[in-house]
């Protein structure tokens, strides 16, 4: 991979920007990761590069997210179908055309911004329930690890059910540190990874963990609301990118 100042300046911007929303509100916006990077990367490469990164700032956002702020039940539920989806993703991951999973990846992110658009003005709370738990786990699995993208499921799980903003986000933060240690080694298998990409990696954990810290500073006094409109707005055009970049291949 080349290093130039353009790979450089996108793939800091893109790992902050998760970073900074995994400090607010504990993850489900790596989503933002792949379609930003996919702007000067091969996604496949751009995924692998961020697998271990997510890693990193995982672990560094639990100093933040202590175990008391955890929902243990809803964690029980979703986990075990979290650890099968990740194994279906691989299995999609090592046998789909390239161009398939761009594809994928950007129609996984225009649905997480059309069901964000759809409900975010609901909050009736709803009782737990064991088959959505495990269902959702199961989705959240197969997307997060063929698109970074396991948050509109998850969401859809623990939203209804009325949590704090505290406890939803430490649940999530939790969900995904576990999916992420997980898939770490898997992404890594397919993406083939240069000697520039672990260059890039290395360049990109400052600000990777200083995106964490920002977010979590700011997460008491943030317009929520505000923020998942640009959030959702930049995914929507990167998307349309995305989904041009793979059908042009496919047809080409």
């Amino acid at each position: 991979m080349q290093l130039s100042l353009q790979v450089i300046g996108v793939s800091m911007a893109a790992v902050m920007a998760i970073g900074f929303m995994k400090g607010a509100f504990g993850g489900g916006f790596a989503i933002i990761g792949i379609p930003l990077l996919a702007l000067v990367m091969d996604p496949i490469k751009a995924g692998s590069l961020l697998a271990p990164l997510f890693v990193a700032m995982d672990l560094y956002a639990l100093r933040f997210w202590r175990p008391h702020t955890w929902s243990r039940p809803d964690l029980a539920l979703l986990v075990p179908g979290l650890v099968v989806g990740i194994g279906g993703g691989y299995l999609l991951l090592e046998y789909l055309d390239r161009h398939v999973v761009e594809i994928l990846m950007a129609l996984t992110t225009l649905l997480f911004a059309f069901l964000w658009w759809r409900g975010r003005n609901t909050a009736v709370a709803r009782p737990r329930s064991r088959a959505k738990g495990l269902l959702a786990g199961t989705a959240s699995g197969v997307t997060t690890m063929v698109a970074h993208s396991g948050g509109p499921p998850l969401a859809m799980y623990l939203l209804p059910l009325g949590l704090s903003k505290e406890v939803y986000a430490a649940t999530t933060s939790l969900f995904f540190t576990i999916g992420n240690l997980l898939k770490a080694g898997p992404w890594l298998a397919v993406g083939d990874l240069s000697d520039g990409s672990w260059m890039l990696m290395a360049i990109c954990l400052p600000a990777a963990l200083l995106g964490v810290w920002g977010g979590w500073n700011l997460h008491g006094r943030l317009n929520q609301e505000q923020l998942y409109r640009i959030c959702y707005g930049m995914l929507v055009v990167t998307a349309f990118k995305l989904l041009w970049d793979g059908s042009m291949g496919l047809l080409y």
